[in-house]
């Protein structure tokens, strides 16, 4: 084999340190990200928690050294972290780690605004934040292993191509509490399609590589599949056979230990359909509470909505914002630059750092939040009912972000709202066109079929089909067999189930 050298000319994008932190912050839940904290906190000693009212005992530093503590409505440095691209593509961030310049408008200290003493939330910065008037919304530490963070450990350790893996990553973060996907094949391509090229060949073949995860049954779509999953994790026999079949087609007879029934399709004596029924009990309909904390923790919510002059606006929770600030006393006799320290770390680099990323990341919240509350409007006065149709790109487009920002920005990132506590995920769902030409939401389409099936007769349950020509006449034309998976996924049993029996 003969070797040449070949000159070739190729564009890498690299990202800075300070980026890939910025990054890694907008993704971690409020719980998540006080963990972090407290760790910087640990290990950067110029790092310290701002719990004093007054600054009357800081000690008097040079302008040059580092900027009062005080001055926390600095704004935003024209070099902050560039989201308006995916992080995998982004182009290092304008930044001289090196150049003392770079930290002459970072913060050196990030509080939450003081509260006022008024009974309704009020505006009390210029971030927007909100009254801290409530101790249950006091943040709460997290312990164990989330589920998401045992299912990433996995997939970091699994050899999966790119695609299957950012796919994964996306369907991990849609898992609800108990492991299951509750989004459709259609709905996650639709939603997804752009940001990462899925298709629903792909979509399949990554949610069956997430499926082989740890615990067995996560990723399922419902229960049946969950059970099934399970099932195929034991060792074949008649009776593992005989439970897959009633896992698959025969739970709402298991439940009902309707064994007659059962052997009608299932062709085993009726001791192993015992068997095969006391084995399906063993099974854990719902894997992903193993992660779920012993205690129950309150949500923080991350941003509150109220209405002003007749609109509905979001403003941060001050009990979400850390207090955080650089200790001026030791940043005086550290020095600021990397060849400077020696060995030492840069940690007042870093501190600035950390101050400068954990602004952006709320005011990235607050701007995506207010985007959404834009979007819904009606969905505060009225409920699910009125939900819009909304999409990723939607407010990507109108921020100037990259949908994966917006993926990030809504995971795990909750909203405090008339109607209750919300992720801001919840907010997006695909659009089904109306008779008039028009949109509904899914979410408001699945509210419809609620409250259709709550106010039917238990002696004549509605049937699917019955429920579509009934949205039909609401103008919403939409199929039996979606009329049946939006049913299912509210979890409201078939019609022959809901029948009342006298």
């Amino acid at each position: 084999m003969k070797q040449t050298l070949n000159v070739r000319l190729s564009q890498q994008l690299t990202l800075s340190p300070q980026l890939r932190q910025a990054i890694y912050l907008l993704q971690l839940s409020t719980l998540e990200l006080n963990e972090e904290i407290d760790k910087m906190l640990e290990d950067n000693p110029l790092l310290e928690k701002d719990e004093s009212d007054t600054e009357d005992d800081l000690p008097d530093l040079p302008a040059e050294s580092v900027k009062s503590s005080s001055d926390t409505d600095t704004a935003l440095p024209e070099s902050e972290p560039d989201y308006s691209s995916d992080a995998g593509s982004d182009a290092e961030a304008n930044f001289d780690a090196n150049d003392e310049d770079s930290f002459e408008d970072i913060p050196t200290a990030f509080d939450a605004p003081d509260a006022l003493e008024q009974e309704d939330f009020v505006m009390t910065s210029d971030m927007g934040g909100v009254g801290e008037d409530d101790d249950d919304l006091a943040p709460q530490i997290a312990s164990g292993v989330s589920l998401r963070e045992h299912l990433l450990a996995q997939l970091s350790m699994s050899v999966i191509e790119d695609t299957h893996r950012n796919i994964i990553e996306v369907m991990i973060d849609e898992l609800n509490e108990d492991g299951y996907l509750s989004m459709t094949s259609a709905e996650f391509c639709e939603q997804y399609q752009e940001m990462l090229g899925v298709t629903p060949a792909l979509f399949e073949q990554s949610l069956a590589l997430l499926q082989t995860f740890e615990p067995t049954g996560v990723g399922a779509r419902n229960l049946s599949e969950c059970l099934v999953l399970q099932l195929q994790a034991l060792p074949e026999s008649e009776i593992q056979q005989a439970a897959l079949a009633m896992a698959r087609h025969h739970l709402p007879e298991v439940a009902k230990r309707a064994f007659s029934t059962i052997r009608r399709f299932v062709r085993v004596s009726e001791e192993v359909i015992e068997q095969a029924v006391r084995l399906i009990r063993t099974l854990n309909p719902r894997p992903g509470l193993l992660f779920s904390s012993d205690r129950a923790d309150h949500v923080i919510p991350d941003t509150i909505v109220v209405k002003e002059n007749g609109h509905w606006v979001a403003k941060l929770n001050d009990a979400a914002i850390p207090k955080i600030r650089i200790n001026q006393l030791y940043a005086k006799f550290l020095p600021a630059r990397r060849e400077e320290s020696g060995n030492k770390p840069a940690y007042l680099q870093e501190a600035h750092w950390l101050l400068r990323n954990i602004q952006q990341r709320f005011e990235t919240i607050l701007k995506v939040s207010n985007t959404i509350v834009d979007r819904q409007q009606r969905f505060f006065d009225h409920g699910p009912i009125a939900m819009q149709p909304m999409v990723l790109k939607d407010v990507a487009e109108l921020l100037s972000l990259h949908e994966s920002t917006i993926s990030r920005v809504t995971s795990r990132k909750y909203m405090l709202t008339p109607q209750g506590v919300f992720e801001l995920k919840y907010f997006f769902s695909s659009g089904i066109t109306t008779s008039t030409g028009g949109v509904a939401a899914s979410t408001a389409i699945r509210t419809l079929i609620k409250q259709i099936v709550t106010e039917e007769s238990p002696k004549a349950p509605l049937s699917d089909q019955q429920i579509s020509e009934l949205l039909d006449k609401e103008g919403i034309m939409i199929a039996r067999r979606t009329v049946a998976k939006y049913r299912e996924s509210l979890s409201i049993p078939p019609a022959h189930l809901r029948k009342a029996r006298f």
